[in-house]
């Protein structure tokens, strides 16, 4: 008979559960429970962990308004330089217009003082021609300035002799 008390007593596996002041152990694990819970609301830990979560909602808030005005603040840089850009670009472009404007009067003024420069030296080449021209009439004059004195001489020479000279002289000093 002991065999069977001790059996019932055990349970049906032969293991018997510990038991003291008559609580079982998922009694005194409720009990353990309940004091920890009773303990963490004397102590006021939900209020520190609904604080210190509080604390952490306001701190990730505050973040995000920072991160809000750090967005508005970069969306009006990003404004600011895009109109930056576009004026840069209006700049350009005049810049650009300008250029083309003035490599367009360099090239009308280098045209017209091409056409003077032209003009110029041919009228330099015709002053030159002209200079020659009038150097070889002159040439021609004196050569024939003296074919015709040579000539003069030789024709004086062969037909007038000393009476003649006199008679000329006398020709010459009775007509003044």
């Amino acid at each position: 008979m002991a065999d069977i008390l001790t059996m019932l007593a055990t349970g049906a596996d032969g293991y018997a559960e510990p038991a003291a002041l008559g609580l079982d152990s998922y009694q005194w694990v409720a009990l353990a429970m309940s004091v920890l819970i009773a303990v963490f609301v004397w102590k006021k830990v939900p209020g520190m962990i609904t604080g210190g979560l509080d604390s952490r909602i306001a701190e990730i808030r505050t973040q995000l308004d920072e991160a809000k005005a750090l967005r508005a603040e970069a969306e009006a840089l990003r404004a600011e330089y895009a109109a930056k850009i576009a004026a840069s670009e209006k700049d350009a472009e005049a810049m650009l217009a300008g250029a083309r404007e003035e490599a367009d009067a360099i090239l009308a003024r280098a045209e017209a003082d091409s056409d003077l420069m032209v003009t110029r030296r041919q009228r330099m080449a015709e002053d030159k021609i002209a200079a020659a021209e009038r150097a070889a009439v002159a040439e021609v004059k004196a050569r024939a300035v003296t074919a015709a004195a040579a000539a003069s001489r030789k024709l004086i020479s062969e037909r007038h002799d000393s009476t003649a000279d006199r008679k000329l002289a006398d020709e010459v000093i009775a007509s003044l």
